[in-house]
């Protein structure tokens, strides 16, 4: 197995397709066997993904957009808020096989069409994959993982990220095997050569402060202990959100560094998190969040700073390498998934960010994308959806 990536800050969609491709084809020393595509909403992304299509040939190709830009082991590219990345995987001993399906008012339903059309893909009906990587619209990954796993059962590992835009305007897309979409799922069943490794984390800790949700709609959490939620919190945050009490109001900016978390398991007797980013207050009094939540689980109030985000991402990719024993002359690659929330906190130190993971990886090859939404497989081997996190694969290098 090799990797490569490649990454361009030229404008023009078709060019910048074609020149980047063309790059990730020298470093690979031919074509791909499977192409992750990273572009930002100032592409084209139809004319982009017919490009790497007519370059490409039948490479399996998976793709989301991401948020401002992209990073990888030359660091960040996006200051204009334009930006591409290619990570190429030749692998011929291994199968990849992509799909993508529509989400509609079905999610669970496409989750299940789609992972079963990944595999199929792969040529490898009936047998699980390494790994499933997944891309869709924002506000539906809860069910359609609960769909992958309908199909796959709990145990196969999760990892990708939500579609994203520059300013949540709602213009995200994916791309499938050279097609762009929206409103869809795409996932990669990979079945590789070498061996993978995954870690999921924040760089959040829990405070003193938590209560239980007592009414919840789906992402909306109306109460907390019995009161509405939007005062609670305000109450555990020192009054972040007191301008929008009362008459409601988006509140990300204003809320990164203070999300909610639930106790997704424990490692060496210390509790591990998944997060929630509470991103508007109603009139009412409710949070709208960007996951689900449950009547009768606790949160916890997190805390996070500008330079636990920074440092944080380096972290995470080395307990990924950590998970395999790898060093840096076993790994072939990593994708890295980065919170966009978080990347928009610290967006003038996002090359440092980038600094961080190249070096606890070897400087070995890596793209990383800025997401709505994380989705991960913790130390526990459970896969979950999140916010303000990060998710990083790693690629030990197959038989030689």
């Amino acid at each position: 197995m090799e990797i490569a990536t490649s990454t361009t800050a030229v404008a023009d969609s078709r060019r910048a397709a074609v020149e980047a491709y063309e790059a990730l084809l020298g470093r690979l020393g031919g074509p791909p066997d499977l192409l992750v595509v990273f572009p930002t909403i100032g592409h084209d992304i139809p004319a982009l993904a017919a490009a790497l299509r007519e370059r490409a040939g039948d490479v399996p190709m998976h793709g989301a957009t991401t948020c401002q830009g992209v990073m990888s082991e030359a660091g960040f590219v996006g200051d204009a808020g334009v930006g591409l990345g290619l990570l190429g995987i030749r692998d011929p001993d291994g199968d990849y096989g992509v799909a993508a399906r529509t989400i509609g008012d079905d999610p669970r339903g496409a989750g299940r069409a789609v992972i079963t059309a990944a595999i199929a893909a792969a040529g490898r009906d009936g047998e699980p994959p390494a790994l499933v990587w997944l891309a869709a619209d924002p506000g539906f990954e809860e069910a359609v993982i609960a769909g992958i796993q309908d199909v796959l059962g709990a145990d196969v590992p999760i990892a990708g990220g939500s579609a994203a835009d520059n300013d949540v305007a709602g213009q995200w897309q994916e791309i499938a095997n050279g097609e762009a979409l929206r409103g869809a799922v795409v996932v990669t069943a990979m079945y590789p050569s070498g061996s993978i490794h995954v870690a999921f984390h924040s760089g959040y800790s829990p405070s003193d402060r938590s209560g239980v949700a007592t009414r919840v709609d789906g992402r909306t959490l109306h109460e907390i202990d019995g009161r509405p939620a939007a005062e609670v919190y305000n109450e555990w945050t020192g009054g972040v959100i007191a301008d929008v009490l009362g008459r409601g109001g988006n509140v990300l900016r204003s809320t990164t560094l203070h999300p909610l978390g639930r106790v997704a398991g424990e490692y060496g007797g210390l509790p591990f998190h998944r997060l929630s980013h509470p991103d508007s207050v109603t009139p009412g009094g409710a949070l709208t969040l960007f996951t689900e939540v449950e009547a009768g689980e606790r949160l916890i109030q997190m805390v996070g700073t500008r330079e636990s985000l920074v440092s944080r991402a380096g972290r995470v990719a080395r307990a990924a390498m950590r998970a395999g024993n790898l060093g840096p002359l076993e790994l072939a690659g990593a994708l890295v998934v980065y919170c966009a929330g978080c990347m928009l906190t610290i967006q003038s130190e996002i090359g440092d960010v980038a600094g961080e993971v190249a070096r606890e990886l070897g400087e070995k090859p890596f793209l990383g994308t800025f997401t709505f939404g994380e989705q991960g497989c913790f130390v526990n081997r459970r896969s979950h959806h999140g916010n303000l996190m990060i998710s990083v694969v790693v690629f030990r290098h197959g038989e030689r």
